[in-house]
Order: C-alpha cells, then sequence, then structure tokens
C-alpha cells in the first residue's frame, strides 16, 4: 500500500511530489514518458511561484531562464498594444524544467516509475487500486490526477468534457529570432487562433500557437496553414520568413479542452490542466498548475497529520480550489471568446489600446500573487 501515488510528471504532479516528501510523506510518480521531452506549452510562467519553488528547493535561476517583463498583443491586421506586466515572469522550457525538477523530486527520495501508462483506477475500501501496462496494479492511499489536458482515465471516469470533441489544436516550435526583445511576450492573433512567442533558456524562443482542426483540415498541413492563414499577420509573417526553426516537425497537440471539469473525481484530486484549463491567451497555465500542485499536496499532508479524514481533505481541497482558480478560468474563457474571429479579435486590440486599466484589470484576472 504505497501513501500517494501522483499520476503524471508533469509541472503539478512534479512540485506536489517535491512538497509531501518534505513533510515525511511516501511518494510515488508515474509518468507514461522518460525525461527529458518536449511538452506543447508556452513556456511562460508568472513571477508569482518563485516563492514557492525556492521553499520546496528549486534553484530556477541556476538554469537561467529569461526574465520577462513587458507584454505586446497584435490583432489580425498587426495593430498592436503594449504595456508592462506588473509582476512579471520568467521564461524556460518544459524540457529543461520538468527535468530538473524530476531529479530534484528523486533526490529527495520521491520514487518514480517512468515510461509506465496507467490504465484505470478504482477506489473501494477507502483505497485506490492502480491499473498498470503489463497487468500490474498498486494500491495507495492517496491518488493525485495530474496527467493533464486530455487521458484516457477521463474516458474511464467518465468525464462530461471527454464526450465532446474539441475543435483546438496546439502547435509549438523551439527557434531563434533576433527581432523581438527577451523581455517581451508577444501574443499575436489571426483567424480562428493566436500565437505566443517568448524568450527561454540559451538565447531561444518558444513560439506556439493554438488553432482549429478546422482551419488545418481545409488547408491540408501545417506548413500550407502558416503560410495562408497565420502569416496575414505581418508580425507573425516576420517570424516565418526571419526565423531559425531549430527541430525538423513541431509538437503538436490535439483535442485542447477549456471546458469546465471538476477538481475531484471518484477521490481523486485533479491537478493542473486535469483539473480546469485555463486558455493559452491569458499565458498563466504553468503557474495555475504549480499553485494546484501546492494546494492539493498542502491538503494531503492535513489528511495524514489529522486522522486521516478523506471527506475533510477533499472539501479543503474544493474550496480552496475554487477560491483560486475559478474566476480566472471564467475570465480565460470570457477573453477566448473576445479573440475568437478577426473582426471581433480587432475592435478587442484596437479598444484596449485606449483602455489601459482594462488591460491591467484581465491581467489581475488571470494572474495570482506571489505565494
Amino acid at each position: 500500500m504505497e501513501d500517494v501515488v501522483i499520476i503524471g510528471g508533469g509541472l503539478a504532479g512534479l512540485t506536489s511530489a517535491l512538497n509531501l516528501v518534505r513533510a515525511g510523506i511516501a511518494v510515488t510518480v508515474i509518468e507514461k514518458k522518460n525525461y527529458p521531452f518536449h511538452r506543447v506549452c508556452g513556456e511562460y510562467i508568472s513571477n508569482e511561484v518563485l516563492p514557492y519553488l525556492r521553499w520546496l528547493g528549486a534553484d530556477i535561476n541556476a538554469l537561467e531562464p529569461a526574465s520577462i517583463s513587458r507584454f505586446l498583443l497584435s490583432s489580425p491586421k498587426g495593430t498592436v498594444l503594449e504595456t508592462k506586466l506588473d509582476l512579471g515572469g520568467f521564461g524556460l522550457s518544459r524540457y529543461t524544467l520538468d527535468n530538473y525538477l524530476y531529479k530534484l523530486a528523486a533526490q529527495q527520495g520521491v520514487k518514480f516509475r517512468l515510461q509506465t501508462t496507467v490504465q484505470e483506477v478504482h477506489f473501494a475500501n477507502d483505497s485506490f487500486t492502480i491499473e498498470l501496462t503489463g497487468n500490474e496494479r498498486i494500491q495507495a492511499r492517496i491518488v493525485l490526477g495530474a496527467y493533464g489536458k486530455r487521458s484516457a482515465l477521463d474516458r474511464q471516469l467518465n468525464r462530461p468534457f471527454f464526450k465532446s470533441r474539441s475543435p483546438y489544436i496546439g502547435v509549438k516550435y523551439h527557434l531563434h529570432y533576433k527581432h523581438q526583445p527577451a523581455n517581451l511576450i508577444a501574443l499575436h492573433n489571426f483567424k480562428d487562433g493566436y500565437a505566443g512567442i517568448s524568450a527561454v533558456e540559451n538565447g531561444r524562443y518558444c513560439f506556439c500557437y493554438l488553432t482549429t482542426r478546422q482551419n488545418l483540415r481545409q488547408h491540408g498541413s501545417i506548413p500550407k496553414m502558416e503560410q495562408v492563414i497565420l502569416s496575414r499577420n505581418p508580425h507573425l509573417r516576420h517570424i516565418f520568413e526571419e526565423a531559425e526553426f531549430l527541430y525538423p516537425q513541431p509538437e503538436v497537440i490535439n483535442e485542447i479542452s477549456f471546458a469546465t471539469k471538476t477538481c475531484i473525481e471518484d477521490h481523486m484530486l485533479m491537478c493542473g490542466d486535469a483539473a480546469g484549463m485555463i486558455t493559452p491567451l491569458c499565458g498563466n497555465g504553468m503557474a495555475m498548475a504549480i499553485h494546484a500542485g501546492k494546494i492539493a499536496s498542502d491538503q494531503v499532508v492535513k489528511y495524514f497529520e489529522n486522522g486521516r479524514n478523506r471527506a475533510s481533505m477533499e472539501l479543503g481541497y474544493r474550496s480552496a480550489w475554487k477560491k483560486k482558480f475559478k474566476s480566472r478560468l471564467q475570465t480565460g474563457r470570457l477573453v477566448q471568446h473576445l479573440f475568437g474571429a478577426p473582426l471581433l479579435s480587432e475592435l478587442a486590440v484596437n479598444t484596449l489600446r485606449f483602455l489601459p486599466p482594462a488591460v491591467r484589470l484581465i491581467m489581475r484576472q488571470t494572474h495570482g500573487s506571489p505565494f
């Protein structure tokens, strides 16, 4: 019988594991891949996470992240607004950050089952049975679901969002691009999508965009879609013409869903994108995943310290999660609608250019405070 099993070794899973092992709780993380590996992600993190990462023993400065202090937003025709980021953030690839946190967690005593897939999870008699590939089963008192945006487990758990196909796909590149300051994160709108570009470590830039399957299907391939649709925005056209793309193929993910999810499923505490995904346009998903991992692991520590009351743990997690994230996710969905179509995107950018207080309000509603 394991104390805690965490399904998924992304930011929420790794930071939860670090928190729990500091409290003397035995933790096993199950990850279907082997570190290091790339993820489709904007790779910008709000500075709100830095105090917590330092408390976990993570020295982020040693990874030489890019320091980001300004934000630029462009409309499909290229109109821009630019503003200062009040709290600021940093750019760091998931390839580097996740691998660093994995090694740190392993050094501190977290057990890892890599290249292992969870097939099913069942709860009975106040414990979980986790079925793995190879007909192996393990049991655990607590399970955290930190497996990301979409998994076969969501089907097994009969989660409502899994029954409806999402129209969104995500595409990510790393590149060299000398025409954007390293302290700037830029978001560029185009028909049925938007792209973000910001610096990460080693002088590289992360270039990641969200669009629809319909856009891709209409043009037959990613390069053709980029040439015909994305390049209508002059800022994006300049990136495709001037940047040095560092890998022959991009990372791609399908079925990205922004539908409402629940943070507890069959007594599993869900963290990060498994509990709810903020739209990439708001640029704060990584910070929210780390914060959700903290909230979940704090409740699990209380569970083991205070008589193992599962109902109290679940109530505490549900309440804290909603307090921290519900309004941020709602704001993200609202912002997503504002930038869905070219005419609306043009109107939104041209209006917000003359309303700096509104821009700052959106920033505050989608970002948290240092924790």
